[in-house]
């Protein structure tokens, strides 16, 4: 029996150490592997497109990954570029597994857009009727015009976010709740 007790004060400030350590660790590794995947794609471009024996300096990779990304954000602009991407997007969306990955990282992204900003920028109190109970959401959407779904008149979309605000549920609810 002692050596229950024992292992159990051992495993709660261990746990809680490792609820603090991990979190940093993988965000860590996940960038040093970004940075090292930009680096070595974009650096065997570079080295074939510049002649042979040409010495490339360590993180001139990176570099230009970062330069990529800005002239791909400039090119959006261009009405034409939009279309291609939206092709591009298009194809992605029919292929099963892509479809998943690419569509969670494209709406990840988009909350920090301009426009994702702009979604999620009401805070509302949702009280629950019947009880003294309230939820904390966003509205989503207002104005249902346009929409092939729509609820009941008066009624707005609020996303209720869960812990950590990871996952959620969007619920319809009457705009005086």
């Amino acid at each position: 029996m002692a050596v229950r007790m024992t292992l159990g004060r051992l495993a709660r400030p261990f746990l809680s150490g490792l609820a603090v350590v991990l979190p940093i660790v993988v965000t860590i590794a996940v960038l040093l592997w970004l940075v090292a995947t930009a680096e070595s794609l974009l650096g065997m471009v570079i080295k074939w497109v510049l002649p042979e024996g040409t010495t490339i300096p360590r993180g001139f990779g990176l570099a230009a990954a970062l330069g990529l990304i800005f002239a791909i954000g400039v090119l959006m602009e261009a009405v034409y570029f939009r279309r291609l991407v939206r092709w591009i997007e298009e194809g992605l969306d029919r292929i099963p597994l892509v479809k998943t990955v690419y569509g969670a990282v494209r709406d990840l992204m988009s909350l920090f857009s301009k426009a994702g900003a702009r979604k999620f920028s009401k805070v509302v109190l949702v009280k629950l009727p019947g009880t003294e109970a309230s939820l904390i959401g966003f509205v989503t959407i207002e104005d249902f015009a346009g929409l092939p779904v729509a609820p009941g008149a008066g009624q707005v979309a609020v996303y209720m976010p869960m812990s950590y605000t990871i996952g959620g549920y969007t619920v319809f609810v009457p705009r005086d709740w």
